[in-house]
């Protein structure tokens, strides 16, 4: 017996303007274990293929290159003899017609800090429409890498300062702060050296009084979903189209939480000849029943395990350019 779905946005009954409906599905969501060396990115892939034409494109898979059901998934279909072959069979077939946005989960927590610590939260923070502060975060995160054991000190203090669900704790705060000092020590580059000597004990701890008192003006502070939904959104709009999302379920997507994505999204991005916001609504699906989300999933875990997506590898032509990675960044497979 299955569950109800969970989450989601439903359209309003009359959707003005042009409408594109995309299926959508991630791979590597780890919920707030966001330094898990398993899965350092995390993909959200989308297609826009009609169900008919996903359902055939499945049957084409299993047909011509003998997947069965259960290696519709992306560690089956990886391992099988004729893999790349089928691959470049796929990645024809959805020439034009997918896209995947990544983001690299250690890169996604310093624009955390930067959005977080030393900015006003912002639902667009980590978008397109939210800029201003990348530079800064990379010159962290560039910076930081090089400081070894000290920068995953640093990391894993600022997730567990997050993860508090009461007021702030003195113990935790200071441990965040010396592993801060820790990182100073290590001579950064003048631009991460002021990002590390901008934060101060009393915004990190109004921060987190607001968080502890459920100021949902602020976005989860550890979820990466929530950035890689707008992105896919502001791609598939192009300016000038609504989508409506067909996804997986998936808890992070909460009704809540995608009205101020979409309000976020009217207000940053919205689509003059018709108003309103580029994202129409949101609805959950179960996978097994709806073959585009099935093959959304398979993009995004094909693209989540193979390095090479960040190069010049077959998949390269469906990343986002607005993946939130760092440009000149290793991003390690799964």
């Amino acid at each position: 017996m299955r569950l109800p779905l969970q989450g989601g946005l439903p359209p309003a009954d009359a959707m003005t303007g042009t409408v594109v409906e995309i299926a959508c599905d991630e791979s590597g969501f780890s919920g707030t274990n966001l330094l898990d060396p398993a899965t350092p990115v995390i993909t959200h892939a989308s297609v826009d293929l009609r169900p008919e034409e996903a359902a055939e494109l499945v049957a084409a898979l299993r047909s011509g290159f003998r997947f069965a059901p259960n290696e519709f998934k992306s560690r089956q279909f990886l391992r099988r003899p004729q893999a790349g072959e089928a691959l470049e069979w796929l990645l024809a077939a959805l020439r034009g017609r997918a896209h995947v946005h990544l983001v690299d989960k250690q890169y996604f927590l310093v624009t955390r800090i930067v959005d977080l610590l030393l900015t006003e939260p912002s639902y667009a923070a980590g978008t397109r429409l939210t800029q201003a502060n990348r530079s800064a975060a990379l010159a962290l995160h560039r910076a930081g890498r090089s400081a070894g054991a000290d920068w995953a000190v640093f990391l894993a203090a600022f997730v567990e300062l997050l993860r508090i669900k009461h007021r702030p704790d003195h113990r935790t705060v200071e441990r965040f702060f010396q592993a801060r000092d820790a990182l100073v020590r290590h001579g950064l580059d003048p631009q991460a050296a002021a990002v590390l000597h901008g934060l101060s004990r009393t915004g990190v701890s109004g921060i987190l009084a607001r968080l502890s008192d459920d100021d949902r003006s602020i976005p989860p502070p550890l979820e990466p979903m929530l950035p890689a939904l707008a992105e896919t959104v502001l791609f598939w709009s192009g300016g000038g189209r609504r989508v409506l999302v067909i996804h997986d379920e998936q808890s992070a997507l909460t009704a809540d939480r995608l009205r101020r994505l979409q309000q976020v999204l009217a207000d940053g991005a919205g689509l003059s000849p018709t108003g309103g916001s580029p994202l129409a609504g949101l609805v959950m699906v179960d996978s097994r029943d709806d073959p585009r989300v099935q093959v959304a999933d398979l993009l995004a875990g094909v693209a989540r395990r193979m390095p090479e997506i960040v190069d010049d590898g077959p998949l390269q032509p469906l990343l986002s350019p607005t993946s939130l990675r760092d440009p000149i960044g290793d991003v390690l497979p799964g």
